[in-house]
């Protein structure tokens, strides 16, 4: 089969692979309808050391069950189901406290003798605990939702749980920090989760008319303490109650920190890409409160998907631009380029 590798910074390549059989009685074969590339997948894409062999790539995707193991239970072949962006049995102590991501048995896509999601077909280990099986009325490949349900493998469920770590609900200020689809994920949890008024922070306009549909009631496109200000005089002074951070520098922690109304809390899901938080006495004296961290996104899939089912929210709507597999590398230059916000793969 076709399938995606990484041989180092800037270098994607589409190859032929082996096929996924089975390996485990708890393993299943999942042929992909949709996948994606993610913008923590640019971290490697822009700084992974040169190798003369390549490894699997791609966490999120969506697809049909080809196959199971003796002992998976409640699939079966023909069966589409979405896959959140770590595997997990779903039922050690982790699991069941809703960390899915620490789970004692799971792991992470694309590891060593694990398939990644951008390719043909992927074998799912712990398949039972780690697929969430869709209705049968999405089973048509050209379903209109399949986007919005791939979105509920990883980048929807992100900014969800940006938003629920860091209280977001009915009457709350909120913050978001980056234009990204992860960015624009949270401003749609925010108004989902019922915010009072949610302050886009990004500075490229298709992106945040994107992220006024989604729910923002004012953008701030100014950066550093310009921004900081900004968001200060809309919030006559206090900024906010909550403040998402999807992006992950340190520039925009800092921010965060700048806009947070004292006594309020700072989540960040942005994969943090320095190596100390800059959070001293000063913020301790404002009883600013850090949370976040990585989204166990099976946690939140069955909640979070009568919602994008019935039509209530589009979480899809952040894949602006669709190929086919052989295009990934040009898919991640895009994405690298800021191109595209999202790319959906159709394999």
């Amino acid at each position: 089969m076709r399938a995606t590798l990484i041989y180092g910074a800037g270098d994607v390549r589409v190859q032929d692979v082996p096929a996924p059989v089975l390996r485990e009685p708890t393993d299943a074969l999942v042929r992909v309808l949709r996948s994606c590339i993610c913008g923590s997948d640019l971290w490697p894409y822009g700084s992974r050391p040169a190798s003369e062999q390549g490894a699997r790539i791609g966490h999120e995707f969506l697809g049909v069950v080809e196959e199971i193991g003796a002992q998976v239970s409640g699939l079966r072949p023909g069966d589409v189901v979405v896959a959140p962006f770590v595997w997990a049995d779903n039922t050690c102590d982790f699991c069941r406290e809703g960390l899915q991501t620490s789970c004692r048995h799971g792991g992470q896509w694309g590891a060593p003798g694990v398939d990644g999601g951008q390719g043909e077909a992927v074998r799912v280990p712990q398949a039972q605990g780690t697929l969430v099986k869709l209705p049968a009325s999405v089973a048509g490949e050209d379903a209109a939702l399949l986007p919005s349900l791939l979105a509920l493998s990883d980048v929807f469920p992100t900014g969800h749980h940006c938003a629920v770590t860091a209280g977001v609900g009915p009457r709350t200020t909120v913050t978001v920090i980056g234009d990204g689809a992860v960015g624009l994920s949270a401003v749609l949890a925010a108004r989902r989760l019922g915010a009072e008024q949610i302050i886009l922070m990004g500075r490229h306009k298709d992106r945040t008319d994107l992220g006024r549909e989604f729910g923002a009631t004012d953008v701030v496109a100014e950066r550093g303490e310009e921004g900081v200000e900004r968001v200060r005089e809309l919030t006559g002074g206090a900024g906010t109650h909550t403040v998402l951070e999807c992006v992950g520098l340190e520039q925009a922690i800092g921010t965060a920190f700048g806009v947070v109304r004292d006594g309020g809390t700072v989540s960040r899901v942005g994969a943090p890409q320095y190596p100390a938080v800059p959070m001293g006495f000063g913020e301790f004296l404002r009883n600013i409160t850090l949370t976040g961290g990585v989204a166990p996104a099976r946690a939140y899939i069955e909640d979070l998907l009568p919602d994008v089912l019935e039509g209530r929210v589009e979480p899809g709507r952040v894949f602006d631009r669709t190929i086919g597999l052989d295009q990934v590398p040009e898919g991640y230059r895009a994405m690298a380029d800021r191109q595209a916000i999202k790319v959906l793969i159709r394999p």
